[in-house]
């Protein structure tokens, strides 16, 4: 059994879903674990990570457009606003995804559907630097 670890630098330009697909993919390869699980981590709270549709982009706005109605910026019930509208709406949207995922590893690479990729969900508008653990775990 072998383990290997390496932090993913996303660069975000606001409130988007980002394909991060192939950079997971690339550190399987690069970890030379054959078989075995990758598990990726996301180290803040106002962005997510997601397995959903990768062929059709209309998934992925229809996903915002859902989460614009459930959790709107701004809402006056908030309480914590001290670093905008859109931040206490983040850190609930980032709550109702997830903070991390286990994906299978199979031949070197992550084993998702046909059309499953990896995205991180940017919650906030503004530009920021993600930062992402991906540790692989398995044998060669």
């Amino acid at each position: 059994m072998q383990i290997h670890q390496d932090t993913l630098l996303i660069s975000t330009t606001g409130r988007n879903t980002y394909d991060i697909t192939r950079q997971v993919d690339a550190l399987i390869q690069n970890s030379g674990i054959s078989t075995g699980l990758c598990h990726v981590f996301i180290h803040h709270t106002s962005a997510s990570l997601i397995i959903t549709e990768n062929a059709d982009p209309d998934v992925r706005h229809d996903l915002e457009t859902i989460f614009a109605r459930l959790v709107p910026d701004g809402d006056p019930h908030y309480r914590h606003t001290l670093e905008g509208i859109d931040d206490m709406s983040g850190h609930i949207r980032s709550v109702l995804t997830q903070t991390e995922i286990t994906l299978p590893v199979s031949r070197g690479r992550s084993s998702m559907g046909t059309w499953q990729g990896l995205f991180l969900w940017e919650h906030r508008t503004s530009a920021f630097t993600r930062k992402l653990t991906v540790t692989v775990t398995g044998t060669t």
